[in-house]
């Protein structure tokens, strides 16, 4: 692709994104005022067919289907009648936009107020009443659409009958606290059913677990969210009814069924009691209706001028432990179970006052209150990514051979490969998924980055002279030399793997994170940073990346500066008073001292093994960064460039876990500016999108969108240096040293189109921690790569045969801990290293080959 044409394409993509941008900005000013009005967007679906509605039904969702059961209501005049049961069932589909109530026969007898939870294979209905009996029943509802009935069977019944209860499902276990016996007296009860144990019927019963600290309590909200750490279940509100005594309870309970541990977390602002309490995106609860108590002694009294139920919803965020408005509601409808239906809070009927329901159903979604971007932020943006591109066609002009594409001809100053091994080794999602891991758990992982001045002794007294001493242009000339061909060509093809899956991930996770600081959807954001990185990249080599590294890390880490003064300076307190927040909520935690290597509470053992062997794999059989030792002039100014990296690692860790930190202090302090719309790794591009200064917040992005472009730019360069190295010259695949500089050039081309291809797939939403990704990529892949490296040069004994089986040995056992396990991927470098050593050390007793240390 020429210059030219490559312009052009750039222009045009910023053209489109410009004009939507544009677009999104005109819609954002025209109706911000009616978004400042509420969080959450109402919508009616058709009423339910029962013209009175129902209080206390079952509902739930299964074969896009809404599925409402039971229930209890009062006929009209409603003070003049007794209370009526039923136990019909609706069945509300869909075909598009268009609905439509289908009869969905009756329950074996008229019942409400039990629980229910929606599952893959139906809804399964808890316990419930009637006017003279509390069941203990459980069932399952399941929706046919072909023949378009519904099916029942029979589940395990609870320990003993229970009504007023709610349920939550986590994973394939059942939940279920709270509610009332046969007496009317409120329980503590914490039951639990796994579904797995199906299969099993002597298994498949339900067991108790140990009950929430608070008051006894029915009528409560049972609801599942991640919190950071776990997922975890949260009993929240309720009353406790005693005989003649009801209190009205606003407390707040989290339960983390990894640990089997309860604690107390911050107070409701008031009872909302049989409310309707749901979990929202990663880290959010919505209460859209409850009960506050205040006039719960009146109703005789008021009868029809009742006022109803407060109609304000309230949301909690688990990870900052804070309570917020919602804003205003249509209607507020107890008793009855929020359901989610395509990726919408669905509310069917329930009472609004007392004796009085309603047949209304609710469709409910958060709003996001993202600002448009602006054009001064875009100028910013486009004009920085402009300039590297800028970068590329200087530097297009001074490669005339391959030596001078792949290692600048070894004259890179070693302050500038110093930096682009930094930028190399922390990308993009140091500036996203490091602040969204310090802002929902703490600093243990920091240690990791800690471990990297360490393990630089190796990399400066044992593989810099290593490699400098055989003047490879690829790393895995070097397994070659030590064992033979096959082992140089797996480990250099699976470099080239790992680097190609390495851009898709972070194109794709830094897409994501940036769909919420600009316009850009995470499929824009992938196409730019692959079109920019393939453009400087295959023009300008080497250098291009190297000098574009430098500026970008410049870029990084003034960006961040700059963020972490306005987050601190926006908390209640200043720097003091985040300092203590921060302090009182553990967020300065930097070891867990326990032996569990799966927990989600990271060991310091796990971060310690794992990253001394991430950072071995990289010093020693990571092409990216190995290159570098072959870019600067001499082996002194190499190891200088190991050290600058190593050192700027240390304020950089601060800093990016020192944002988090401010991150959770600023939004603990302003709990109404979180978005709910947004995943927990898009906290930071939230803040730098609606708190930053304008041409500010274009300038982080742009740091954002270089860093993601470094990681992509060396990965090309990288893969394209193997790729010829490894499988070309050997064979002789071009006949001149200007064939190798256009087929190094086009394979570049090539590797930027296939990670920004794959980047585009693996856009997923529900990826909860860029972090966690990432780490796991990197242990699937550069254990094995790292244990050959390792292998053979701590070994004599070690040959061909035994590296090949020790390598396939390595990637048998990575897969395993990938599907099979619930290793942190933290130790999945370590692992990898420690298997191909170990099998490949004893598999060489096995056969007679080739062992000798090259000098």
């Amino acid at each position: 692709m020429s210059i030219t044409r490559s312009l052009k394409l750039l222009i045009y993509l910023v053209s489109i994104i410009i004009s939507n941008g544009t677009h999104a900005d005109a819609h954002e000013i025209e109706n911000d005022k009616d978004r400042e009005k509420s969080l959450l967007d109402w919508q009616t679906l058709p009423d339910l067919p029962n013209e009175s509605g129902v209080a206390g039904p079952y509902v739930g969702v299964h074969n896009d289907a809404l599925i409402v059961a039971g229930g209890a209501n009062f006929p009209a005049p409603v003070w003049d009648n007794s209370k009526v049961w039923h136990d019909r069932i609706y069945v509300l589909t869909r075909t598009g936009s268009d609905y439509e109530w289908k009869d969905g026969g009756t329950l074996p007898r008229p019942i409400a107020y039990g629980a229910a939870v929606s599952t893959s294979e139906g809804i399964v209905c808890i316990g419930g009443n009637d006017s003279t009996t509390t069941y203990a029943d459980v069932f399952l509802l399941s929706w046919n659409p072909d023949t378009q009935k519904i099916s029942r069977v029979d589940y395990p019944e609870l320990p003993e009958p229970c009504a007023g209860g709610q349920a939550a499902l986590q994973g394939n276990t059942i939940y279920l606290a709270g509610g009332q016996n046969s007496q009317k007296s409120a329980m503590k009860n914490f039951w639990t059913l796994d579904l797995t144990k199906k299969i099993d019927p002597e298994a498949f019963h339900w067991n108790q677990l140990d009950e929430f600290p608070g008051s006894p309590r029915a009528y409560n909200m049972t609801v599942q969210q991640h919190n950071g750490y776990d997922d975890c279940i949260y009993v929240i509100s309720g009353r406790n009814q005693q005989g003649e005594t009801t209190e009205f309870l606003k407390d707040v309970w989290e339960y983390t069924p990894r640990t089997g541990k309860w604690r107390r977390r911050a107070d409701a602002p008031r009872s909302v009691m049989a409310g309707t309490g749901i979990g929202y995106g990663q880290s959010h609860l919505f209460i859209l209706g409850g009960d506050d108590g205040e006039n719960f002694f009146k109703a005789d009294e008021l009868r029809d001028y009742h006022p109803g139920f407060q109609r304000e919803a309230l949301s909690y965020h688990t990870i900052t432990n804070t309570w917020n408005s919602a804003g205003r509601t249509p209607m507020n409808q107890v008793t009855t179970i929020p359901v989610m239906w395509d990726n919408r809070i669905v509310i069917a009927s329930g009472e609004v006052r007392p004796r009085v329901r309603t047949p209304k159903i609710w469709s409910i979604a958060p709003q996001s209150h993202a600002k448009g971007f602006g054009a001064v932020n875009y100028g910013v943006l486009f004009g920085y990514l402009l300039a590297m591109v800028g970068v590329g066609v200087y530097f297009a002009r001074r490669n005339k051979n391959t030596d001078d594409y792949f290692r600048g001809g070894s004259h890179i100053p070693w302050w500038a490969a110093g930096c682009s091994i930094f930028a190399t080794m922390l990308s993009s999602l140091t500036f996203t998924g490091i602040p969204s891991k310090a802002f929902a758990q703490d600093w243990v992982y920091a240690v990791g980055n800690f471990m990297i001045p360490v393990v630089a002794f190796a990399g400066v007294y044992i593989a810099l002279p290593f490699y400098r001493r055989l003047d490879v242009t690829s790393a895995y000339e070097y397994l070659e030399i030590r064992f033979n061909r096959s082992v140089r060509l797996f480990g250099s093809a699976s470099f080239t793997l790992f680097h190609i899956f390495r851009m898709a991930v972070v194109m794709s996770l830094t897409g994501l994170a940036l769909a919420v600081a600009t316009p850009l959807t995470p499929e824009q954001s992938v196409l730019l940073m692959g079109v920019l990185s393939i453009l400087y990249c295959t023009m300008g080599g080497i250098e291009a990346v190297i000098w574009t590294d430098t500026i970008q890390t410049v870029v990084l880490l003034g960006g961040a500066l700059l963020a972490i003064i306005l987050m601190i300076n926006g908390s209640d307190g200043g720097l003091s008073g985040s300092a203590q927040l921060a302090f009182e909520a553990d967020k300065f935690r930097i070891a867990n001292f326990y032996w569990d290597p799966s927990s989600a509470q990271i060991a310091l053992w796990v971060v310690v093994v794992g990253a001394i062997g991430q950072n071995i794999s990289s010093y020693t059989a990571d092409q990216a960064v190995v290159q570098r030792y072959m870019t600067t002039p001499t082996e002194k100014l190499a190891a200088r460039s190991i050290w600058l990296n190593a050192i700027m690692t240390i304020p950089a860790t601060v800093l990016f876990f020192g944002i988090g930190t401010a991150l959770f202090t600023f939004y603990h302090s302003h709990p109404e500016r979180l978005d709910p719309t947004i995943t927990t790794d898009q906290i930071f591009p939230l803040f730098i999108a609606n708190e930053m200064p304008i041409g500010i917040a274009g300038l982080i992005v742009a740091g954002i969108f270089s860093a993601a472009q470094s990681t992509v730019s060396t990965s090309m360069n990288s893969t394209a240096t193997t790729i010829v190295t490894d499988f070309m010259r050997p064979f002789n695949a071009c006949k001149t040293e200007r064939g190798y500089l256009i087929s190094a050039r086009t394979i570049t081309f090539l590797m930027g189109v296939a990670g920004t291809s794959l980047g585009l797939i693996f856009v997923d939403p529900e990826i909860k921690s860029l972090f966690d990704a990432f780490i796991k990529i990197i242990g699937l892949f550069m254990g094995v790569l790292g244990g050959l490296f390792v292998l053979g040069a701590m070994t004599r004994r070690a040959n061909s045969f035994g590296a090949l089986a020790g390598a396939f040995a390595g990637t048998v056992f990575m897969f395993y801990l990938w599907r099979f396990t619930k290793i942190n991927g933290f130790l999945y470098t370590a692992s990898g290293i420690t298997v191909c050593v170990t099998v490949g050390y004893l598999a060489s007793f096995l056969w007679i080959g080739k062992k000798s240390v090259p000098d």
